[in-house]
């Protein structure tokens, strides 16, 4: 099986499903999907929580310990690194790596806002320096949140990330294909995006992306899904179909005792 880092030097995009939980992960692997990532915001909201205060590292390292039991790279979104100690964040991702993730996502924001990037910098060599084989996807948030929200500030915070030592560039809210390509063009990593509400992971790879990302899509369409059904239940339509209870418990059972999809 290619490194989690080759994917990203392969002629197509890389294409990152992001799973909130064991069964989630269970069924992109059956599906036949070998790159898995998690996502923050699934597993914060699934615990009842908002996405982004640090509040999903400790089901995040549980969900990732259990993910890397199955054949598949895994790369976890880290968030901040749940610390502003770039050694913290450093020993996180050692552990993270002793379970078995391939990568990790950390972001150059708190609690909505951009931090300094000499500090986030400093996160992103310290991590190098302690796993230097973990792929570290740093995460430029100047789109997401709006703030300095220009491509040169967008890139000047890639280039200095990339001289700390970061693998991939992540860039959340970059939509429109010109500035797609201008930065793809000029940050010299992959360049990873947002799944594109009209583009096609095909056309991304046309613009330079090297990865795409589904962030929390699958779980917020998910959570869509739950009220469909019970529209339909409710309102005595036919209900959608649905993978049988057999078939999802026996993966379960599978996994509980060793056995890889």
């Amino acid at each position: 099986m290619p490194t989690f880092r080759d994917l990203h030097y392969s002629q197509t995009p890389l294409l990152i499903v992001n799973a909130w939980d064991v069964g989630s992960a269970l069924a992109l692997a059956t599906a036949g999907f070998t790159a898995i990532g998690t996502t923050s915001f699934g597993i914060a909201a699934s615990a009842g929580l908002p996405d982004g205060d640090r509040a999903s590292q400790a089901a995040t390292v549980q969900l990732v310990a259990q993910l890397c039991r199955l054949p598949i790279h895994v790369t976890a979104d880290i968030e901040d690194g749940w610390s502003d100690d770039p050694d913290e964040v450093a020993q996180t991702v050692v552990e993270l790596a002793t379970l078995g993730a391939a990568g990790v996502n950390i972001e150059d924001s708190r609690a909505g806002h951009l931090v300094d990037p000499v500090a986030f910098a400093a996160k992103v060599a310290a991590v190098k320096r302690r796993t230097p084989n973990v792929f570290v996807n740093a995460r430029v948030d100047n789109l997401w949140f709006g703030q300095e929200a220009t491509v040169e500030a967008v890139v000047l915070r890639a280039l200095a990330y990339a001289h700390a030592g970061a693998d991939g560039i992540f860039v959340p809210g970059l939509a429109a294909p010109e500035d797609i390509r201008s930065i793809t063009d000029r940050v010299g990593l992959p360049v990873n995006v947002l799944a594109h509400p009209a583009l096609t992971v095909g056309e991304l790879g046309k613009l330079g992306v090297s990865r795409v990302s589904s962030g929390s899509l699958p779980y917020r369409a998910a959570v869509d899904a739950v009220v469909t059904v019970a529209h339909a239940l409710r309102d005595s339509q036919p209900v959608p179909v649905a993978t049988s209870y057999w078939e999802l418990q026996s993966r379960l059972v599978k996994f509980n005792e060793g056995a890889i999809p």
